[in-house]
């Protein structure tokens, strides 16, 4: 089911219709089938296509976590906490808060 929802998505990619929420649910879909490289890929679109995507942040930071990429991951959580309050989004903000402090209580300590 998941895989045939993925192709899809990819079929509207391929025919041009490209878009953050498009690249958006690529990524979720990626997720859940446990593909983070190609997730990370789609949701690095996502914010690229609209850099004030509070969505697209999220899933990146998601997706980048899943990759094993910690210290992208905050980085991109912490983006995306100043886009979703500026645009009032706060709930987003706060997701993207307990995602970061949860990566920065996992760092190891030097």
């Amino acid at each position: 089911m998941a895989h045939d929802l993925i192709a899809n998505l990819e079929a509207l990619l391929k025919k041009g219709g490209d878009g953050a929420a498009l690249r958006l649910a690529l990524a979720s879909r990626y997720l859940d089938i446990g593909d983070a490289a190609a997730a990370v890929g789609h949701a690095e679109a996502a914010v690229r296509l609209d850099p004030e995507y509070s969505a697209g942040w999220k899933a990146l930071g998601r997706a980048l976590t899943a990759a094993g990429r910690s210290a992208d991951a905050l980085a991109a959580y912490e983006r995306g906490t100043e886009v979703a309050e500026r645009r009032g989004d706060q709930q987003a903000a706060k997701e993207m808060r307990v995602f970061s402090a949860r990566l920065k209580r996992a760092a190891p300590k030097s």
